[in-house]
């Protein structure tokens, strides 16, 4: 009896998520509050206690995230405003040739994706999409879905971004290593959800290239950042806080330095770091003032709020799924189904993708479903489990999902081309994702 009141109310707390979105039209932060306290009152927690808890899980959460989301989010306002996007893209198509430019624009989106969030990224993009379409007279689909499928995977599964950021933190996941497993994972499930997908899909899928086309104008190189530097802008907190990662497993504990190269590879100060030298590389050195910066600082930080919330609000659920004891006593339910907590977590990830469109309710949903039981396996590995999560909330972007309107609008595509390439490919990805982080687990741990 007690099992299935436990399933039921988490269950039930799962569903009224997904109706307060889907149907009452609230807002993904306001709705998992809402849960918060249905489970509290459900499980029959002190009302005290449950305002407590998730001001303890915002909190929490909050605290570490919203500074390293802050500094994340300078750095890609950076990217955006210098014209590092752009330059990363071209270099890359002219690397690859034409006929192969479907691949540049994958790991175009790839290391796009890493700094800024999917529509940012996506609308930043666009204007290279089309015109490298007409280029090469390759399929706007087989330029095009690549870039989205890319930009949705970095931001499930990479940090620094900040949605794999936050699942890291509440996994206690080591950021570094996380950032080493899941390169191999969001390349390959970018590879085959982008430019091999496509190549069987392309001539099947119509798509008009939308009236915006026409008015798009090229950016001479002149007036564009170095590649060189640009590239080395976004991927310095991910080779600052990798390295740190792996000095931890090779150096002896009792190097003299240790303490000071774990705080530099700490993600705020690794962050911290690359926000000023992007500060100089992307801007001081491309003319732009201090007024400037302080603009583009400015504009930064708005996208971040609603995330962030979200995000918190995910931590607070977390924190009343344990303090109610749910979490627990649950933690002890999957353990016995003798279910892979990779699985599991993928599952629940995909199922609430699916069901509110957002991919970073569905990781947070997911990751306060699994913490419980990762005391149930010490030698599980934390980062894989964040890798599972993440592998799970790329898949199902369809209608409810903003970003599935804005590359349907965008590639003038139908509500079934859109389906059949976009959707199909974002599917496509979190399988391959989450078989490729079975067999890590199976060879690295």
């Amino acid at each position: 009896m007690e099992t299935a009141f436990l399933v039921g109310t988490l269950f039930t707390a799962i569903l009224l998520v997904v109706f307060l979105i889907m149907k009452a039209r609230l807002h993904a932060f306001v709705s998992l509050v809402v849960a918060c306290l249905y489970v509290g009152f459900i499980t029959g927690m002190p009302l005290s206690k449950i305002c407590a808890s998730i001001e303890a899980g915002m909190g929490s959460t909050l605290g570490f995230l919203a500074t390293v989301l802050g500094l994340g989010s300078i750095l890609g306002k950076m990217l955006e405003a210098s014209g590092g996007a752009e330059r990363l893209a071209r270099t890359l198509i002219y690397a690859f040739g034409k006929r192969r430019a479907n691949w540049a624009m994958m790991v175009v989106g790839l290391i796009t994706g890493i700094p800024v969030f999917f529509q940012v990224g996506f609308v930043l993009l666009i204007p290279l999409v089309i015109s490298v379409a007409r280029a090469t007279g390759l399929s706007i689909v087989a330029i095009g879905v690549p870039i989205g499928v890319s930009l949705q995977i970095v931001h499930c599964m990479l940090p620094p971004h900040p949605a794999a950021m936050a699942i890291a933190a509440t996994l206690h996941a080591d950021i570094g290593k996380v950032i080493l497993l899941g390169l191999i994972v969001c390349i390959i499930a970018a590879a085959v959800a982008g430019p091999i997908w496509t190549s069987f899909i392309k001539k099947n899928i119509k798509a008009e290239l939308p009236a915006l086309s026409k008015e798009l104008k090229q950016t001479p190189d002149s007036a564009l950042p170095n590649f060189g530097i640009t590239l080395f802008t976004v991927l310095l907190p991910m080779l600052i806080m990798v390295s740190k990662t792996l000095f931890d497993l090779t150096a002896s504990k009792d190097f003299q330095y240790i303490e000071l190269i774990n705080f530099i590879g700490n993600p705020i100060v690794a962050l911290l770091i690359s926000a000023f030298f992007a500060y100089w590389s992307l801007g001081i050195n491309r003319g732009f003032s201090m007024q400037d910066l302080l603009k583009f600082t400015d504009q930064s930080f708005a996208p971040v709020a609603g995330i962030l919330l979200v995000i918190g609000a995910g931590g607070a659920f977390n924190r009343v799924l344990i303090d109610s004891g749910l979490g627990t006593k649950l933690g002890d339910i999957l353990t016995s189904l003798d279910m892979s907590p990779l699985i599991l977590a993928w599952v629940v990830a995909a199922v609430m993708r699916f069901s509110v469109g957002s991919a970073t309710v569905a990781m947070m949903t997911a990751a306060g479903i699994v913490s419980p039981m990762l005391a149930q396996y010490p030698s599980l590995d934390p980062a894989v489990v964040a890798l599972a999560v993440g592998s799970g909330a790329i898949c199902f972007s369809h209608v409810t999902d903003s970003g599935f309107w804005i590359v349907k609008e965008y590639f003038g595509l139908t509500v079934e081309g859109a389906l059949k390439s976009y959707t199909l490919a974002t599917c496509i990805a979190s399988v391959t994702a989450i078989i490729s982080t079975l067999i890590i687990s199976k060879i690295v741990f």
